[in-house]
This record gives structure tokens, C-alpha cells and sequence, in this order.
């Protein structure tokens, strides 16, 4: 609540015209004050507010996907097809990349890009923003947007799933968490 208060501050008294992006001051915050406390700390907090947490995921899903207009699927054609081609990409890509700069083993360059493909929430609130900003200015750019992103998501979540599914298989990490018990008074792991 101190967050947002400098931020409604900042926005309305400060700043000539509102410009700051409450859903990314409550992200500096969290990341600060994560950091900041133990993690048994952080633990206790996280169980205690992840029924809080789940009901405000549903809400946002659900806030941004009810204005939509499913008939926009249908004419994000060439854009989504776009969209989800340059995604995959650069997600593969760019965690072979990373992988490679970093010296990582051959599973994680060649595996990590197919893990990284399913779409998040995180996308879907991005449009909402961009869709909110562009709606005045530019309604034919915003519906665009979210016919294009509605479709990915929707296409992404069945393919991609499947596809990161199978890079978790081929990289041979399922079943390694559940098979590794760690032992608390020797510090190592057993199979």
C-alpha cells in the first residue's frame, strides 16, 4: 500500500502527466523486499499469501480477457502466424545463446529454447496495457494487437505446452526432482 501511495504521489503531484506503471512498481518493490528478508521468512509470507495471490491471478485473467473479442482471432491471421514464428525464435535462439556464451551443457542450449515456449500471463497483461494506450490514438493498431496476442496465446498454449513438454523429456529432467531426496544433516543428495 506504501508502494502504490508513492506511486499515486509521484503520478499526480510530481510528474506533469501520470506516467508510471503501478504493475512494474509492484514488481521493483517485491523483487527489493524479497531479497531483503530470509527465505524462510519469505517462505512463511509466500504461504500465507498465495490464496491471496491465486484470486488476484484469476481476476487479472479474467479482467483482461473479458473485454475481448473473440471475432479478432479470426483476422490476426498473417500477424499471429508472425507473432508465434519470431517468439519461437528468439526464444530458442536466444536461450542457445545464453546458453553458449555461458558454457552451459548441450542439454540446456539445445533444450531450454522448447521449455521457455508456453505463453504467460505476463503477455496478457502487456496487451491489456498496450491495448488501453493505443485505443485513443490508434484503434485499428489496438485491435490488432489483441486479436494477434488473444490468438497466440490460445494456439501457444496447446503447441508450446506439448513442445516444452518434450524438451523436458529429450533434456531427460523428468522424474530428477522427485528421485533426489535431500539429506538435512549430511547436506547431500541421494537417488
Amino acid at each position: 500500500m506504501l508502494t502504490s501511495g508513492v506511486g499515486f504521489f509521484f503520478n499526480n503531484v510530481v510528474m506533469p502527466k501520470p506516467v508510471l506503471n503501478f504493475m512494474l512498481i509492484g514488481m521493483a518493490f517485491s523483487a527489493a523486499f524479497s531479497n531483503m528478508i530470509t527465505e524462510k521468512r519469505l517462505e512463511q509470507i509466500m504461504q500465507a499469501f498465495n490464496p491471496f495471490l491465486g484470486i488476484a491471478m484469476i481476476l487479472v485473467i479474467l479482467n483482461l480477457g473479458a473485454p475481448l473479442d473473440y471475432h479478432l482471432i479470426m483476422g490476426a491471421g498473417m500477424f499471429t502466424a508472425i507473432y508465434i514464428a519470431a517468439r519461437a525464435l528468439g526464444k530458442y535462439f536466444g536461450a542457445y545463446f545464453g546458453a553458449s556464451i555461458t558454457k552451459s551443457p548441450q542439454t540446456v542450449k539445445k533444450y531450454l529454447g522448447f521449455t521457455l515456449l508456453p505463453h504467460s500471463g505476463v503477455s496478457l497483461v502487456f496487451t491489456g496495457i498496450a491495448v488501453s494506450v493505443l485505443s485513443g490514438p490508434a484503434p485499428e493498431c489496438a485491435q490488432i494487437i489483441q486479436g494477434t496476442i488473444a490468438a497466440a496465446a490460445v494456439i501457444n498454449e496447446i503447441i508450446a505446452v506439448i513442445a516444452a513438454k518434450k524438451g523436458f523429456e529429450w533434456a531427460g529432467e523428468f522424474g530428477n526432482g522427485a528421485a533426489a531426496v535431500r539429506a538435512p544433516e549430511e547436506g547431500i543428495c541421494h537417488e
